[in-house]
Protein backbone atom coordinates (compact mmCIF):
# COMPACT_ATOMS: atom_id res chain seq x y z
CA UNK A 1 0.00 0.00 0.00
CA UNK A 2 1.22 3.24 -0.41
CA UNK A 3 1.70 5.76 2.11
CA UNK A 4 -0.08 8.41 1.08
CA UNK A 5 -3.05 5.78 1.96
CA UNK A 6 -2.46 6.39 5.40
CA UNK A 7 -1.98 10.32 5.90
CA UNK A 8 -5.79 11.14 6.81
CA UNK A 9 -6.87 8.02 8.83
CA UNK A 10 -4.11 8.49 11.06
CA UNK A 11 -4.96 12.50 11.67
CA UNK A 12 -8.46 11.97 12.26
CA UNK A 13 -7.83 8.59 14.52
CA UNK A 14 -4.60 11.31 16.38
CA UNK A 15 -7.25 13.13 17.50
CA UNK A 16 -8.42 13.53 21.09
CA UNK A 17 -11.84 11.70 22.36
CA UNK A 18 -14.23 13.50 23.78
CA UNK A 19 -14.86 12.49 27.44
CA UNK A 20 -16.56 9.18 27.94
CA UNK A 21 -16.07 7.42 24.34
CA UNK A 22 -13.79 4.40 24.60
CA UNK A 23 -12.58 4.78 21.07
CA UNK A 24 -12.96 0.63 20.21
CA UNK A 25 -14.68 2.13 17.36
CA UNK A 26 -14.19 4.98 14.40
CA UNK A 27 -17.21 6.86 14.16
CA UNK A 28 -18.59 8.62 10.64
CA UNK A 29 -21.96 10.36 9.27
CA UNK A 30 -23.40 10.12 6.18
CA UNK A 31 -23.67 13.27 5.16
CA UNK A 32 -26.97 13.32 3.14
CA UNK A 33 -28.51 13.04 6.37
CA UNK A 34 -27.82 16.39 7.73
CA UNK A 35 -28.55 18.31 4.48
CA UNK A 36 -29.50 21.29 6.19
CA UNK A 37 -26.22 21.49 7.67
CA UNK A 38 -22.96 22.68 5.59
CA UNK A 39 -20.45 20.72 5.33
CA UNK A 40 -17.95 23.23 6.73
CA UNK A 41 -20.60 23.19 10.01
CA UNK A 42 -20.68 19.34 10.46
CA UNK A 43 -16.43 19.65 10.35
CA UNK A 44 -16.39 22.14 13.01
CA UNK A 45 -18.95 20.04 15.09
CA UNK A 46 -17.28 17.16 14.59
CA UNK A 47 -14.66 16.87 16.96
CA UNK A 48 -16.83 17.57 20.22
CA UNK A 49 -19.13 15.19 19.21
CA UNK A 50 -16.22 12.26 18.64
CA UNK A 51 -16.70 12.13 14.89
CA UNK A 52 -13.60 11.19 12.67
CA UNK A 53 -15.22 11.09 9.35
CA UNK A 54 -18.00 12.50 7.49
CA UNK A 55 -18.32 10.10 4.35
CA UNK A 56 -20.58 9.80 1.29
CA UNK A 57 -19.12 12.48 0.13
CA UNK A 58 -17.46 13.14 -3.85
CA UNK A 59 -13.87 13.97 -4.67
CA UNK A 60 -14.44 17.60 -4.46
CA UNK A 61 -15.41 17.48 -0.85
CA UNK A 62 -11.69 16.14 0.44
CA UNK A 63 -10.34 19.36 0.89
CA UNK A 64 -12.58 20.65 3.33
CA UNK A 65 -12.58 17.10 5.21
CA UNK A 66 -8.94 17.85 5.40
CA UNK A 67 -8.63 20.93 6.44
CA UNK A 68 -10.17 19.65 9.56
CA UNK A 69 -8.28 16.44 9.99
CA UNK A 70 -11.40 14.05 9.25
CA UNK A 71 -11.24 10.95 6.90
CA UNK A 72 -13.87 9.99 4.45
CA UNK A 73 -14.90 6.13 5.70
CA UNK A 74 -16.75 5.78 1.99
CA UNK A 75 -16.50 7.92 -1.36
CA UNK A 76 -19.72 8.25 -2.90
CA UNK A 77 -20.06 9.68 -6.62
CA UNK A 78 -20.40 6.36 -8.86
CA UNK A 79 -22.07 6.80 -12.34
CA UNK A 80 -25.44 5.20 -12.28
CA UNK A 81 -25.76 5.43 -8.47
CA UNK A 82 -28.10 2.89 -6.50
CA UNK A 83 -30.33 2.08 -9.61
CA UNK A 84 -28.21 1.56 -12.51
CA UNK A 85 -25.08 -0.28 -10.97
CA UNK A 86 -23.13 -3.34 -12.06
CA UNK A 87 -26.01 -5.72 -12.97
CA UNK A 88 -25.89 -4.60 -16.17
CA UNK A 89 -23.12 -4.75 -18.57
CA UNK A 90 -23.99 -2.12 -20.56
CA UNK A 91 -22.91 0.31 -17.37
CA UNK A 92 -19.58 -1.52 -16.76
CA UNK A 93 -17.75 0.77 -18.68
CA UNK A 94 -19.01 4.18 -17.54
CA UNK A 95 -18.46 2.69 -13.45
CA UNK A 96 -15.35 1.33 -14.47
CA UNK A 97 -13.69 4.56 -15.73
CA UNK A 98 -15.30 6.67 -12.89
CA UNK A 99 -13.41 3.90 -10.50
CA UNK A 100 -10.54 4.26 -12.08
CA UNK A 101 -10.13 7.87 -11.67
CA UNK A 102 -11.29 8.32 -8.05
CA UNK A 103 -9.37 5.43 -6.46
CA UNK A 104 -6.25 6.98 -7.04
CA UNK A 105 -7.61 10.11 -5.73
CA UNK A 106 -9.18 8.53 -2.90
CA UNK A 107 -5.77 6.97 -2.31
CA UNK A 108 -4.05 10.11 -2.13
CA UNK A 109 -6.19 11.49 0.41
CA UNK A 110 -5.85 8.28 3.01
CA UNK A 111 -9.54 7.54 2.84
CA UNK A 112 -10.18 4.16 2.88
CA UNK A 113 -13.44 3.12 0.81
CA UNK A 114 -15.48 3.68 -2.00
CA UNK A 115 -19.30 2.79 -2.62
CA UNK A 116 -20.98 0.86 -5.86
CA UNK A 117 -24.00 -0.92 -6.41
CA UNK A 118 -25.08 -3.76 -8.18
CA UNK A 119 -28.36 -1.82 -9.19
CA UNK A 120 -32.22 -2.95 -10.05
CA UNK A 121 -33.47 -6.13 -11.03
CA UNK A 122 -35.61 -5.14 -13.74
CA UNK A 123 -36.72 -9.05 -14.75
CA UNK A 124 -32.96 -9.83 -14.82
CA UNK A 125 -32.41 -13.12 -12.61
CA UNK A 126 -30.40 -12.99 -9.60
CA UNK A 127 -27.67 -15.29 -11.32
CA UNK A 128 -27.23 -13.47 -14.09
CA UNK A 129 -26.83 -10.01 -12.46
CA UNK A 130 -24.47 -12.23 -10.09
CA UNK A 131 -22.31 -12.86 -13.06
CA UNK A 132 -22.60 -9.66 -14.41
CA UNK A 133 -21.38 -7.88 -10.71
CA UNK A 134 -18.75 -9.61 -10.27
CA UNK A 135 -16.83 -9.53 -13.90
CA UNK A 136 -17.63 -5.81 -13.61
CA UNK A 137 -15.72 -6.07 -10.30
CA UNK A 138 -13.11 -8.05 -11.75
CA UNK A 139 -12.08 -5.36 -13.89
CA UNK A 140 -11.98 -2.70 -11.37
CA UNK A 141 -9.95 -5.13 -8.03
CA UNK A 142 -6.88 -4.39 -9.94
CA UNK A 143 -6.68 -0.72 -9.89
CA UNK A 144 -8.53 -1.17 -5.79
CA UNK A 145 -5.83 -3.73 -5.64
CA UNK A 146 -3.10 -1.06 -6.57
CA UNK A 147 -3.93 1.65 -4.48
CA UNK A 148 -4.90 -0.33 -1.42
CA UNK A 149 -8.63 1.26 -1.71
CA UNK A 150 -11.41 -0.84 -0.91
CA UNK A 151 -14.52 -1.33 -3.23
CA UNK A 152 -18.11 -2.08 -1.15
CA UNK A 153 -21.87 -2.87 -3.06
CA UNK A 154 -24.26 -2.04 -0.55
CA UNK A 155 -27.03 -4.45 0.61
CA UNK A 156 -29.90 -2.21 0.31
CA UNK A 157 -33.52 -3.39 1.48
CA UNK A 158 -35.91 -3.84 -1.18
CA UNK A 159 -39.10 -3.94 0.65
CA UNK A 160 -39.32 -0.50 1.45
CA UNK A 161 -36.63 1.94 0.31
CA UNK A 162 -35.47 0.93 -2.73
CA UNK A 163 -38.19 -1.25 -4.69
CA UNK A 164 -36.51 -4.10 -7.07
CA UNK A 165 -32.70 -3.73 -5.73
CA UNK A 166 -30.77 -6.84 -6.28
CA UNK A 167 -28.12 -6.51 -3.88
CA UNK A 168 -30.94 -7.05 -1.19
CA UNK A 169 -29.83 -10.36 0.91
CA UNK A 170 -26.54 -11.27 2.37
CA UNK A 171 -25.80 -14.51 0.68
CA UNK A 172 -25.90 -13.33 -2.54
CA UNK A 173 -23.63 -10.38 -1.38
CA UNK A 174 -21.29 -12.65 0.46
CA UNK A 175 -21.08 -15.09 -3.14
CA UNK A 176 -20.25 -12.16 -5.21
CA UNK A 177 -17.81 -11.37 -2.85
CA UNK A 178 -16.20 -14.81 -3.33
CA UNK A 179 -16.23 -14.89 -6.55
CA UNK A 180 -14.74 -12.08 -7.44
CA UNK A 181 -11.69 -13.10 -5.04
CA UNK A 182 -10.32 -9.77 -3.98
CA UNK A 183 -9.13 -8.48 -0.41
CA UNK A 184 -10.58 -5.48 -2.30
CA UNK A 185 -13.86 -6.00 -2.73
CA UNK A 186 -16.34 -6.08 0.03
CA UNK A 187 -19.72 -5.57 1.13
CA UNK A 188 -21.21 -2.38 2.55
CA UNK A 189 -23.39 -4.28 5.66
CA UNK A 190 -26.30 -2.06 6.44
CA UNK A 191 -27.59 -2.65 9.49
CA UNK A 192 -31.10 -0.66 8.85
CA UNK A 193 -31.18 -2.43 5.52
CA UNK A 194 -30.93 -5.94 6.88
CA UNK A 195 -32.93 -5.95 10.00
CA UNK A 196 -35.70 -5.27 7.42
CA UNK A 197 -34.61 -7.83 4.91
CA UNK A 198 -33.22 -10.66 6.82
CA UNK A 199 -33.03 -9.60 10.72
CA UNK A 200 -30.72 -12.27 12.59
CA UNK A 201 -27.48 -9.03 12.40
CA UNK A 202 -25.36 -10.69 14.90
CA UNK A 203 -25.48 -14.30 13.75
CA UNK A 204 -25.20 -12.70 10.08
CA UNK A 205 -22.20 -10.75 10.96
CA UNK A 206 -20.27 -13.29 13.19
CA UNK A 207 -20.60 -15.53 9.88
CA UNK A 208 -19.95 -13.13 7.39
CA UNK A 209 -17.61 -10.52 9.06
CA UNK A 210 -14.43 -11.00 6.87
CA UNK A 211 -16.59 -10.05 3.23
CA UNK A 212 -17.53 -7.01 4.85
CA UNK A 213 -15.96 -3.75 4.48
CA UNK A 214 -17.85 -0.70 6.30
CA UNK A 215 -21.06 -0.63 8.09
CA UNK A 216 -23.80 1.48 8.40
CA UNK A 217 -26.31 2.11 11.11
CA UNK A 218 -30.43 3.31 11.34
CA UNK A 219 -33.55 3.04 13.32
CA UNK A 220 -35.75 0.59 12.56
CA UNK A 221 -38.90 1.02 11.50
CA UNK A 222 -38.40 4.72 9.69
CA UNK A 223 -34.89 5.44 10.02
CA UNK A 224 -34.49 7.60 12.51
CA UNK A 225 -32.74 7.72 15.82
CA UNK A 226 -30.95 4.39 17.29
CA UNK A 227 -32.38 4.81 20.34
CA UNK A 228 -34.83 2.86 23.08
CA UNK A 229 -38.01 3.76 20.72
CA UNK A 230 -36.39 1.49 17.52
CA UNK A 231 -36.46 -2.32 17.38
CA UNK A 232 -32.42 -2.87 17.10
CA UNK A 233 -30.24 -2.87 20.31
CA UNK A 234 -27.24 -0.93 18.86
CA UNK A 235 -24.93 -1.69 21.83
CA UNK A 236 -25.27 -5.88 20.89
CA UNK A 237 -25.15 -5.32 17.16
CA UNK A 238 -21.66 -2.95 17.28
CA UNK A 239 -20.01 -5.19 20.53
CA UNK A 240 -20.64 -8.16 18.02
CA UNK A 241 -18.77 -6.23 15.45
CA UNK A 242 -15.86 -5.12 17.34
CA UNK A 243 -15.88 -8.86 18.35
CA UNK A 244 -14.84 -9.93 14.65
CA UNK A 245 -11.47 -7.79 15.35
CA UNK A 246 -13.55 -4.96 12.88
CA UNK A 247 -11.20 -1.53 12.91
CA UNK A 248 -12.71 0.31 10.48
CA UNK A 249 -15.87 3.09 10.67
CA UNK A 250 -19.17 3.17 11.27
CA UNK A 251 -21.16 5.37 9.45
CA UNK A 252 -24.40 7.09 11.58
CA UNK A 253 -26.71 6.80 9.00
CA UNK A 254 -30.25 7.92 10.58
CA UNK A 255 -32.72 10.88 9.79
CA UNK A 256 -32.89 12.55 13.11
CA UNK A 257 -36.57 13.96 14.19
CA UNK A 258 -35.21 15.88 16.46
CA UNK A 259 -35.03 19.77 16.57
CA UNK A 260 -31.32 19.34 17.43
CA UNK A 261 -29.56 16.97 15.08
CA UNK A 262 -25.94 17.39 15.82
CA UNK A 263 -27.55 16.16 19.70
CA UNK A 264 -29.09 13.00 18.50
CA UNK A 265 -25.59 12.26 16.65
CA UNK A 266 -23.81 12.90 19.78
CA UNK A 267 -26.02 10.57 20.92
CA UNK A 268 -25.95 8.19 18.68
CA UNK A 269 -22.25 8.04 18.46
CA UNK A 270 -22.51 7.19 22.57
CA UNK A 271 -24.80 4.27 22.00
CA UNK A 272 -22.71 2.87 19.55
CA UNK A 273 -18.99 3.77 21.51
CA UNK A 274 -18.85 -0.16 22.65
Amino acid sequence: MAATNVAAPLIAAEKALPAGLKGRIKHSVCKWCYKDIPLETLCQAAEGIGLQSIELLKVADFATLQKYGLSCAIVDGVPGGIGKGLNRVENHDKIVAFMEETIPLTAKAGFPNIICFSGNRDGMSDEQGLENCVAGLKRIAPVAEKHGVTVCMELLNSRINHKDYMCDRTPWGVEMVKRVGSERVKLLYDIYHMQIMEGDLIHTIRDNHMYIGHYHTGGVPGRNEIDSSQEIFYPAVIQAIVDTGYKGFLGQEFLPKRADKLASLAEGIRICDV
